[in-house]
């Protein structure tokens, strides 16, 4: 958004409004299952942010508000370059709970996929397979703040994951987020149960890969389990207690889509990207889209990332930093050497 006159105007509205009365010009932007974004214009400070409500028929219950209030707590508390900022939490006598942040631009990751998976060549062009694996890198870089910071997001996929006009990355949906000290499940905020045994498989059967189509509607939990379902590690689906390990796993998956442009473990059915996730082995991205000349370095790296065992996996974010820069180098420096193939010929 332009700066102008009117933004920089240095009287103040009076009578000063306060709670929602200070924003203007509130336009719905999306809504979700549990609640409502709007755009807003903020007469005291002269920005347009975006504030979060609950959805209308939710507003009154108290496990949903005590879900927004810890949501947005959450977030404010999180400050990092790839977070984004709170400015307010409040209550309405209309709207109830609310919070109010930066208004971010840009596109979330997953619809920079889907173009890609479309054949866009602009998008071709300005997400090269270097820049959709800084992406992760960015998000890992967040996430390792909040580990560091006692925090677990535990829905970490590309839909989460927001690239600024400018090239800045940001986590978004801190909501399913775990604090350490919180019980992982069975708790009346987050109602779940058990789907699976605490069994996981070796990996030793193969997944069996169904057309790539971001087109297909999205999986839904089962029993309101927190996180996505394509994205889940084995511990969250046989609802075991979880650490860090497991946004690593499911940053692991990212990397996996955001290199090949295809999802390592969706089945045809929910509990078949279960039964993948939690007793097969994904093609390696190298070889399920060989035309993307992804480094076979890539394929060890996501080998480890998404390991069933937890012990097998990167134990921190920063170890798996650490392979994302050096996996890097070697893109780049593929990426130049075909540069200057082409201009050769």
């Amino acid at each position: 958004m332009m700066l102008s006159t009117s933004s920089t105007d240095i009287q103040l509205p009076s009578p000063r409004p306060v709670g929602l009365a200070k924003y203007r010009d509130m336009t719905e932007m999306a809504r979700g299952g549990n609640g409502v974004l709007y755009s807003a214009y903020d007469q005291i400070v002269g920005r347009t942010v975006v504030l979060k409500t609950l959805l209308p028929e939710h507003r009154l219950d108290r496990g949903y508000r005590r879900r927004l209030l810890r949501e947005a707590r959450v977030t404010a508390q999180l400050e990092h370059p790839g977070t984004v900022p709170v400015h307010e939490i409040g209550e309405d006598e209309e709207y109830g709970i609310y919070y109010a942040m930066k208004r971010i631009s840009g596109e979330n990751f997953f619809s920079v996929l889907r173009q890609l998976a479309k054949g866009d060549q602009r998008v071709a062009e300005a997400f090269p397979l270097h820049r959709r694996i800084e992406v992760i890198r960015d998000t890992c870089q967040t996430l390792m703040f909040a580990h560091a910071s006692g925090v677990i997001h535990r829905d970490v996929k590309p839909e989460n994951i927001w690239v600024g006009n400018f090239g800045e990355v940001t986590l978004l949906d801190w909501g399913s987020a775990k604090v350490w000290g919180e019980s992982a499940f069975g708790d009346r905020r987050y109602p779940t149960s058990r789907t699976r045994s605490s069994e996981t498989g070796d990996g030793s059967d193969a997944v069996q890969h169904t057309e790539t189509s971001y087109e297909l509607p999205p999986l839904t939990p089962a029993n309101l389990m927190i996180g996505t379902p394509t994205y889940m590690s084995p511990e969250q689906i046989s609802d075991r207690e979880i650490d860090e390990r497991s946004d690593v796993f499911s940053a692991g998956i990212c990397l996996y889509e955001a290199m090949a442009i295809a999802e390592p473990f969706r089945g045809r059915t929910r509990d078949e990207t279960f039964d993948n996730i939690c007793m097969r082995q994904p093609t390696p991205p190298s070889e399920r889209s060989p035309q993307r000349q992804i480094p076979k370095e890539a394929d060890r790296i996501v080998a480890k990332a998404i390991a069933k065992r937890r012990a097998s996996r990167y134990q921190t974010m920063r170890e798996l930093i650490a392979e994302l820069d050096e996996l890097l180098l070697v893109v780049r420096q593929q990426e130049d050497g075909a540069r200057q193939q082409e201009d050769n010929e």
